[in-house]
């Protein structure tokens, strides 16, 4: 008997609450893992996005009221 038929032969309870319960139970701290590395990229890519746009709009403010001042 193969796994798909053992599978296939559960009830729905067992194959759509128990079977990803126990794998959350299972990998969810691996699961929380990745999510809180990728939400941690995305944190310090937005504010590098915004120290650059920061940086960008120093610089524009400074050289055009320099070159105003010649």
């Amino acid at each position: 008997m193969a796994v798909k038929e053992i599978y296939a032969g559960l009830p729905w309870w067992v194959k759509w609450v128990a079977v990803p319960l126990l794998a959350l139970l299972v990998f969810g701290g691996i699961i929380l893992k990745v999510v809180g590395v990728v939400i941690a990229l995305l944190f310090k890519a937005l504010v590098l996005v915004a120290l650059v746009a920061g940086l960008i709009y120093v610089v524009r403010k400074f050289t055009s009221s320099s070159s105003g001042d010649r």
